[in-house]
């Protein structure tokens, strides 16, 4: 694996494509706020909130749905036109370690994508949602996307979850996405001269697995190596295990896959 600072060097100098005329966070900023993790279940929701509103997010933009015992924030960027991509991450931590790694990284950069797409123009809206319960079995996910009536499901063009960073690039969990956005993400990379590593993990599971399910095209994102259950959902998750670089180049690799799926059309990865 290359070193990343080589890679993030690399990024850098050929600008990512359509995300180069966006004003986008820096290393030094994503590893401030991966700083602030929280390390108890209870202060986590309004940390994600304060975070969001850090990012430039309102009260018009914010809203917490409270359904059938779970709290999905959910921030909302709207579009020029129909369809909707969802941006995930889950703010619950298990009761050991910090929950650092799993998955304040990921909420770290859902909230800066969201703060760099805030004020660039985009034809979907675009949801940011940081899931509740991920840890007891997808359950916030899952009731999220059960209360979407099976005929709005198609306007939802796919679902992009970011989970777990702080050791490598960011890499796709097979066992958890649709092929088809696989492929498509694989192919974008290609497009920015990178290569995309892509694996199914025995016993992992993600968000996007709830969307998945209900026929919803759904990614995974995580930063991880092949250490990580020394450190998830253990006394290791913690702060001073994250590399910040980690982290800063999953947001910067996702961001322009965002912009691409985002000038799709909205069935671009339905159907075989």
């Amino acid at each position: 694996m290359r070193k990343l600072t080589v890679v993030i060097l690399s990024l850098i100098l050929c600008g990512l494509g359509a995300a180069q005329n966006l004003k986008l966070a820096t290393e030094d900023e994503i590893k401030t706020d991966v700083a602030l993790a929280p390390c108890k279940n209870s202060e986590r929701l309004a940390a994600v909130e304060k975070l969001f509103r850090s990012q430039g997010a309102t009260d018009a933009d914010i809203q917490v749905i409270e359904k059938k015992g779970t709290k999905n924030l959910v921030v909302t960027k709207k579009g020029t036109a129909d369809g909707t991509i969802i941006v995930g991450a889950h703010w619950d931590k298990v009761s050991d370690g910090c929950g650092a790694i799993d998955n304040w990284t990921g909420i770290v950069d859902i909230a800066h994508l969201y703060g760099t797409l805030r004020s660039h123009e985009t034809k979907k809206t675009f949801e940011f949602i940081a899931f509740d319960r991920e840890e007891e079995g997808l359950i916030g996910s899952g009731v999220f996307v059960s209360q979407i009536p099976k005929p709005d499901r198609a306007g939802i063009c796919s679902m992009v979850n970011l989970d777990s960073f702080g050791f490598s690039n960011a890499q796709v969990l097979e066992n958890a996405s649709s092929s088809k956005m696989t492929a498509a993400a694989r192919a974008f990379w290609k497009t920015e001269d990178l290569d995309l590593a892509s694996a199914s993990v025995a016993n992992a599971d993600a968000d996007s697995s709830s969307f998945v399910k209900a026929g919803i095209p759904g990614i995974t994102f995580h930063g991880l190596n092949n250490d990580w259950q020394k450190y998830l959902h253990s006394s290791n998750d913690k702060l001073s295990n994250i590399n910040p670089k980690s982290v800063y180049l999953g947001y910067r690799v996702i961001l322009p896959f965002l912009i691409e799926i985002d000038s799709l059309s909205c069935d671009a990865f339905r159907g075989k």
